[in-house]
């Protein structure tokens, strides 16, 4: 993500800085107009539009053949053939807005994914082990207070709680000769490093360390206020956003 973060972090990360929901609604909004503003461009809104009014119409003539099957099949047929053409035209724009939209939610999971971690929070590191292991100890860095026991008994897993202070810090899980290091962000802005990281292959090179994961809590836009007991993370939000934005902005600009 580094080549990315350098073209996006500029521009979005003080909008999630600011506030996480209002910039997740800024950003959907901005996606919205540029998948629409596309979709007009590069489609023909004249065939679409036509093509959309048949829909409607082979709608209505398949409510009033109800009570005729032979019509009501001649009619699905056309309505079919009709669709086919709809669908193969509103595909054309996804050519140019796929990747721009895989390289914007690659980013949006990468930041808005988990909560970060503040100076002097508790937070838990899980390590993964292979079998066989039965203990193990962490190592932790200057700035970083372990408050579990140092060495652990090993089944399958075990975890440490540890907090920090602000900044980077570095946590080293060792079993007999093995060690694996873990990088963790510390900070009051809503950034975090990549929570899980594996090791090794169970077939080509397997290790006794298989993953060491921080745990961190799964971001929340609207914090505690749920939606009919819901509370949605970026994605949840995202595609409601997005699907209202779209549906005004088509009506706005005049978009079949």
């Amino acid at each position: 993500m580094g080549f990315l973060d350098s073209i996006l972090n500029p521009v979005l990360l003080p909008l999630i800085d600011f506030n996480p929901f209002w910039g997740l609604l800024i950003i959907s909004f901005f996606i919205s107009l540029f998948i629409t503003f596309v979709y007009k461009k590069v489609t023909d809104q004249n065939e679409m539009k036509r093509l959309k009014d048949s829909q409607k119409d082979f709608q209505r003539r398949m409510k009033e053949a109800t009570s005729n099957p032979s019509a009501m099949k001649s009619i699905q047929k056309e309505a079919m053939e009709v669709n086919m053409k709809l669908m193969k035209h509103s595909f054309k724009p996804t050519l140019y807005t796929i990747l721009p939209l895989l390289l914007i939610f690659g980013w949006m999971s990468a930041h808005l994914a988990f909560e970060p971690i503040y100076p002097g929070e508790q937070y838990g590191v899980t390590a993964s082990f292979s079998e066989g292991v039965s203990e193990a100890m962490v190592v932790v860095d200057e700035g970083t207070e372990l408050i579990s026991e140092a060495k652990q008994e090993v089944t399958g897993a075990a975890t440490w709680k540890l907090k920090s202070t602000e900044g980077e810090h570095f946590i080293t899980v060792k079993s007999g000769d093995e060690e694996q290091t873990k990088k963790v962000l510390i900070t009051t802005n809503l950034r975090y490093e990549e929570p899980i990281s594996l090791y090794g292959d169970l077939k080509t090179n397997p290790t006794k360390i298989t993953a060491i994961q921080i745990n961190q809590n799964t971001l929340k836009p609207l914090g505690e206020t749920e939606i009919f007991g819901w509370r949605p993370g970026w994605l949840g939000i995202y595609i409601l956003s997005s699907l209202i934005f779209s549906i005004v902005l088509r009506k706005l600009l005049k978009v079949y």
